[in-house]
């Protein structure tokens, strides 16, 4: 009961539409008021959530990513998938499912990855015959890429929550990541066979591919360096983020000779502005922690779970509904920052591994940013292709399908998301 009418009332000051953080603060300050009749506490329990190392990572791989989306390279991934894949059965929607994977190992934003493919891809998939709501439909799943593979910054705040290795989770994140992309594909060739309107590009041939991996070498190559130094232990994950800013800046201004002072300062300013929301969030959700911590709303949680007699598996399938519910009417950090602190001391009473249950919330995530009525890349698409709401959703229903035929598969084989984590070392 007491959880329900803590929800309702979180649930009411969000849907006046304050913003997030206020909504979480307003309702930690009156628990704690109403429990302790001060929020002396308050300052304390802020500072030592947000007195943290790996947060440096979230800013540093947000200004990693808009100096590589500033700097177009985006425009030579696309060209570089067309020519290699553009030629097959449905092959613009395999090349365009391949230039999210990429792009999303690059700028590691759901929505920044559906803006920038999906204002390449969408004109040149209707030019070649795809119905409206096919395109749309690709690109708002394609996406949604961003948030399962590496970096991500909902993987980094998931781990801060919980006190998980950043690393462990970035390398859990790549084999379902991939996994979704090629089912992405799959589907992708299959409507290339259905509908006889799609016209396949032809062949360039060998020389012309060869000319378009040159040109997006640059870009491939960053995934690589950033990952590749994570997974070899010659960096951390906070480390590897720097590391990805400078070879971003280099490649901006010495190699595409685009990205100057001005780019640069715009570059930072919107970093500095994703950031402090991020932060505002993160301090408002560690207040509503220690709070819900207060009125031992977790071990109430447990006892309650345990007394059901649920499984670890049940009890996961549970969280995954309610999660998908959830995702239909809030943003993907909301859920994590409100849902985590809740459920953690759950899951580790059911000895759940942490870093397999986050990649399955990251999965279920990637369907909150397509499921209506709010879903971001569904807005998103609709905003770039000027498309009715309606068209964008019934393009992007397939996707949902598959999503939770991707998360299920997850569900039935954990070694998919802890197999990585494990052979490099990383523990639960």
């Amino acid at each position: 009961m007491t959880t329900l009418l803590i929800l309702a009332l979180l649930i009411a000051l969000l849907l006046t539409g304050i913003p997030i953080f206020v909504g979480l603060g307003l309702t930690s300050i009156i628990i704690m008021l109403i429990t302790e009749g001060s929020i002396s506490s308050a300052a304390d329990t802020i500072f030592g959530k947000l007195d943290n190392g790996l947060l440096t990572a979230i800013p540093m791989f947000a200004f990693m990513a808009h100096v590589m989306i500033k700097s177009r390279v985006v425009d030579d991934l696309y060209e570089a998938a067309n020519a290699m894949v553009g030629h097959v059965k449905g092959g613009l929607g395999v090349a365009t499912v391949l230039s999210c994977t990429i792009f999303a190992a690059i700028s590691g934003s759901s929505v920044a990855t559906a803006l920038t493919i999906g204002s390449s891809a969408i004109p040149q998939m209707k030019r070649f015959g795809y119905r409206p709501h096919e395109s749309y439909g690709v690109i708002a799943a394609g996406g949604t890429l961003g948030i399962l593979i590496p970096p991500s910054g909902p993987l980094i705040l998931y781990a801060i929550v919980t006190e998980t290795s950043i690393g462990a989770l970035f390398l859990a994140g790549l084999i379902p990541g991939i996994m979704m992309a090629i089912i992405f594909a799959f589907w992708s060739v299959g409507q290339g066979y259905t509908n006889k309107n799609i016209r396949d590009n032809k062949w360039v041939g060998w020389r012309e591919c060869s000319a378009a991996m040159r040109r997006s070498f640059w870009a491939l190559l960053m995934p690589p360096i950033v990952l590749g130094g994570i997974y070899f232990g010659i960096f951390t994950a906070s480390e590897a983020a720097s590391i990805g800013c400078i070879y971003a800046l280099l490649v901006g201004a010495l190699v595409y000779r685009n990205f100057g002072f001005k780019e640069l300062y715009e570059t930072a300013f919107e970093t500095v502005r994703t950031t402090a929301m991020l932060f505002m969030i993160l301090a408002a959700a560690a207040l509503f922690g220690h709070a819900v911590t207060i009125i031992r709303l977790p071990i109430e949680l447990v006892e309650s779970v345990l007394t059901l007699g649920l499984t670890p598996m049940m009890f996961i399938l549970v969280v995954m509904a309610v999660i998908f519910v959830l995702g239909m009417f809030m943003e993907t950090i909301s859920i994590i920052l409100i849902t985590t602190p809740i459920i953690l001391p759950a899951l580790i009473q059911f000895d759940i591994n942490l870093i397999w249950y986050g990649i399955l919330l990251m999965i279920n995530l990637e369907l909150a940013l397509i499921t209506p009525p709010v879903g971001m890349n569904l807005f998103v698409i609709k905003g770039i292709a000027d498309a009715p709401l309606a068209e964008v959703i019934r393009g992007a229903l397939p996707y949902v399908v598959l999503m939770v035929v991707g998360l299920f598969i997850v569900l039935a084989f954990p070694s998919l998301a802890t197999w990585l984590p494990e052979i490099a070392g990383y523990g639960r």
